[in-house]
């Protein structure tokens, strides 16, 4: 073979794998695009699904929070024989959703002391995950807020989660229901140190620096829990209605520079009338003493909750 057919040859099979390395690159970029674009889709797919605002194995109502979202702990204080009322409970919460907000309903109770609730309780726990059994002797008005309080700097701060765990802290009572959305709407401009909040008893008053707030349902922000938890003045101040014992310790304390009064958005159920009560209506964000069914399901109707029952062909609800 002549040079110059060699060269030729030598040539063309240069410029032939050139051409293969330009097509491979090419092909490369081309799945490139289209993998960017498949994730994209992916991502545009799952953000239209609706957020999961209940989880049966943390008992939470949370939509897409961040660590810079509110994030609200709600300790329901209760009995460990009351089953019935915390599943009860776990229906009117469950089915809250709050966008953009972690949620997380909790019912407290002191120490086991019974066999059945040792099995019971344990089942509860296992499905979810919702309660915490504070060690104490089971009282209403001789240390168990106190217990509460101080227990939650143990129990959530964590090298491994945001600080503080949660901006707020609240204690309701099983006999209050909680409109969550109007509640997490009522605190978004509120500061997140040194709060106090709630309903200011007595009744007719409407000055949160007087006096205290009420049992059924009062929330402080993080830093006065966990100054309840080191300071001798809650500890050495136990005994007593539970709720004027804990604004008694505020203000021995000189705490909750920033008080918030949430009357007439929380309030006693209205029958039978007193000071205390009021009309059931749309701005509300608590009603307590509701201690039958038929006050919970006249309440539950005003706020139309089933609304958004979904149609199906396995019920019919007229």
């Amino acid at each position: 073979m002549k040079p110059s057919s060699r060269s030729s040859e030598g040539k063309r099979f240069i410029l032939s794998y050139l051409f293969l390395i330009l097509f491979l690159c090419a092909l490369a970029s081309i799945n490139e695009v289209r993998f960017d674009s498949f994730l994209k889709f992916g991502r545009c797919a799952l953000s239209n699904v609706p957020p999961q605002f209940y989880n049966s194995s943390s008992h939470s109502v949370a939509s897409n929070s961040s660590s810079d979202d509110i994030r609200i702990l709600i300790g329901i204080l209760t009995l460990p024989d009351q089953y019935q009322r915390r599943h009860f409970l776990r229906l009117i919460y469950g089915t809250q959703s709050v966008a953009g907000v972690q949620v997380d309903v909790r019912f407290v109770f002191c120490n086991l002391t019974k066999e059945d609730q040792k099995v019971l309780v344990a089942l509860e726990i296992m499905r979810y995950d919702d309660i915490i059994i504070l060690n104490c002797q089971e009282n209403m008005n001789k240390g168990k807020t106190y217990t509460f309080f101080s227990s939650l700097p143990e129990i959530f701060n964590s090298s491994d989660r945001p600080y503080p765990p949660y901006h707020y802290v609240m204690k309701g009572d099983d006999d209050t229901y909680l409109r969550l959305e109007n509640l997490v709407e009522s605190l978004r401009p509120l500061p997140r140190e040194d709060l106090y909040y709630g309903y200011v008893i007595p009744c007719p008053s409407m000055d949160p620096f007087v006096h205290y707030m009420s049992g059924m349902g009062y929330l402080v922000s993080w830093d006065i829990a966990e100054w309840i938890r080191e300071s001798d003045i809650p500890r050495n101040h136990l005994e007593g209605p539970e709720d004027k014992v804990f604004g008694e310790w505020i203000r021995d304390g000189h705490r909750a520079k920033n008080r918030f009064n949430a009357k007439w958005s929380m309030y006693n159920y209205p029958d039978p009338p007193t000071r205390c009560t009021h009309e059931l209506w749309p701005d509300t964000i608590a009603v307590h003493l509701l201690k039958n069914q038929e006050k919970w399901i006249h309440t539950l109707k005003y706020f139309n909750v089933t609304s958004h029952l979904k149609p199906s062909k396995l019920y019919h609800i007229p």
